[in-house]
């Protein structure tokens, strides 16, 4: 094998492993109820218990709250709520001692729906709050 092909691989390898140890982002979506913004106990416990379960949670990540809504009501009516949720979110995060500055948020409303949003299951998929953790990058 000539001296090129050795340090090819040897390239390769060392590039897999640098791409493996990089971490992922980090996903946890908080359900609505239709035309709601209140977030209920077994949520607020279930987000709550998440982010206790993330060592150095603020020294690793940064946070991002994007919200949604199903299209019932109009985009006013839903952007409106969109942007009640994600506060809701919001203020959960800040209750935890999560400092204002580590968190972002992006409030779609009844725009770029993950899910479709003809049927009742996609509707009721729509209207959430994803907390996406990005990994900080230094």
């Amino acid at each position: 094998m000539t001296a090129s092909r050795l340090i090819f691989g040897f390239c390769l390898l060392l590039c897999a492993e640098v791409f493996a140890q990089q971490p992922e982002e980090l996903r946890k979506s908080i359900y609505f109820n239709g035309g709601s913004f209140n977030i209920d106990e077994f949520q607020a416990e279930m987000l709550s218990d998440w982010l206790d379960s993330i060592p150095n949670l603020l020294d690793k990540y940064q946070i991002q709250l994007i919200s949604h809504t199903d299209p019932i009501g109009g985009k006013e009516y839903n952007q409106w709520l969109s942007q009640m949720r994600s506060q809701e979110v919001f203020q959960l995060l800040l209750n935890k001692d999560i400092p204002e500055q580590s968190i972002s948020v992006k409030d779609w409303g009844l725009d770029n729906p993950v899910y479709t949003n003809q049927t009742y299951r996609g509707m009721r998929l729509n209207r959430r709050v994803d907390v996406i953790l990005y990994p900080l990058v230094y």
